[in-house]
């Protein structure tokens, strides 16, 4: 009984065994823990990019919260200057006359730092934000505020219409000395050609020529490394990847050295982390050719008043950081001319074949002689575009003799 009960257990149990071995062949084990191995690291390797895409920005904008209201300068104030807009003010010192400190392009109040605070010992001297920078927050165009249909965003037509209503709205003694360093020496121009009665002094700190947007050595500079390098820095903020890098060490700020405060330093790493502050830093330079061309219409429809002076500091280059190759003396530069005769044509080409330092050089000499014929040409020695915060004991000194000569004038008077 044992062995019949016993045999067709044994034949169910092949038959079992060969109706499982097909599909043990096919999918062994081994091979299905594998698969679910593999899956797993996968979906675990996507997460982690998730998370390296989301935490980051997400952190910096919490950070960003906090830091904006914690690094506002003690000493600044913010300016409601009507049409729904504010703009950040600092000023340090007291007297006349009233020093006006307008930045390059794309950068905050800070590269005045050390200028500022030199001058301030002698009378006022006041720094601010231009629209979308620092701590002046940019507001997003709408009809109520309507400057936009006149003068473009960013550009420096919209930059003095905002001065003006910050002085006004400051009630910032007049008549007042303007200086400015690229953008800001065309938005000191602008300013001066228009509000001329406001102004006694101008002071143009490496003015760009307003016709070098024609050149193309220029246009491969500017559009070629010097607006992409602000591109970079805006995608970098705003992925959160810029402060990472100011964690690392791989990203300082622009004013540094011993006197400079742990606030200024801190606020400097603060708007390299600003999406916002580096959005607006590309617009400035985006727009640039046209405010150029604003000035230069500008200066041909209402001719500087001749109660304005008007000073003019200028390095030894323009930028030291411009490409070898842009920067190279061509086979018509003036050593080469000098070196043969070419006929007329071959000279008139020689012009817009320097190298970019002697090409903007020489464009600036014309604009002054035009523009600007009377004023004071201050060179200093070492020096480029940066020089505010890389020379300003130089830029300092400067202007303290100028205030030094208003003051002398006033009491006089």
């Amino acid at each position: 009984m044992r062995r019949r009960t016993e045999a067709p257990a044994s034949s169910n149990e092949a038959d079992n065994a060969d109706k499982k071995g097909p599909d043990q062949r096919r999918q062994s084990p081994a091979e299905a823990n594998g698969g679910v191995s593999y899956r797993s690291v996968l979906i675990n390797l996507g997460k982690c990019l998730l998370l390296i895409i989301i935490i980051p920005p997400f952190l910096n904008y919490a950070s960003l919260q906090r830091e904006g209201q914690m690094l506002l300068p003690k000493d600044g104030q913010i300016v409601d200057v009507g049409l729904g807009q504010k703009m950040h003010l600092l000023c340090k010192g007291q007297g006349k006359p009233v020093v006006i400190l307008d930045s390059p392009t794309g950068m905050s109040s800070d590269v005045w730092f050390h200028v500022q605070e030199s001058v301030a010992t002698l009378t006022k001297v006041c720094t601010y934000d231009r629209m979308g920078l620092g701590f002046s927050k940019r507001l997003m165009p709408n009809e109520t505020t309507g400057t936009e249909k006149v003068w473009g965003m960013s550009t420096t037509g919209r930059m003095v219409d905002d001065l003006h209503r910050l002085i006004q709205a400051a009630s910032i003694a007049k008549p007042f000395i303007l200086v400015g360093s690229e953008l800001g020496a065309f938005n000191g121009r602008f300013y001066s050609h228009i509000h001329d009665a406001q102004v006694s002094d101008l002071v143009l700190i490496d003015p760009i020529p307003e016709d070098v947007f024609e050149e193309d050595q220029w246009k491969e500079y500017w559009y070629g490394k010097v607006l992409p390098t602000f591109q970079a820095r805006q995608f970098s903020a705003a992925t959160g990847l810029s402060r990472m890098l100011i964690i690392l060490g791989a990203i300082e700020p622009t004013v540094k050295g011993e006197n400079v405060s742990e606030e200024v330093v801190q606020r400097q790493k603060y708007l390299l982390s600003n999406p916002a502050h580096q959005s607006s830093a590309v617009d400035e330079h985006y727009f640039l050719n046209e405010s150029a061309a604003q000035v230069r219409d500008i200066t041909k429809f209402k001719p500087l008043s001749s109660r304005v002076s008007v000073s003019v500091i200028t390095g030894d280059s323009f930028d030291e950081q411009v490409p070898a190759h842009l920067n190279q003396v061509s086979a018509f530069s003036p050593q080469a001319l000098n070196a043969r005769r070419l006929s007329d044509t071959a000279r008139a080409h020689s012009e817009s074949s320097l190298p970019l330092h002697q090409m903007v050089a020489e464009l600036q000499r014309k604009f002054l002689e035009e523009s600007y014929p009377s004023a004071n040409q201050i060179h200093i020695k070492g020096a480029d575009r940066r020089m505010i915060y890389k020379k300003p004991s130089a830029v300092s000194q400067q202007l303290r003799r100028l205030v030094n000569q208003r003051q002398a004038k006033q009491q006089s008077e």
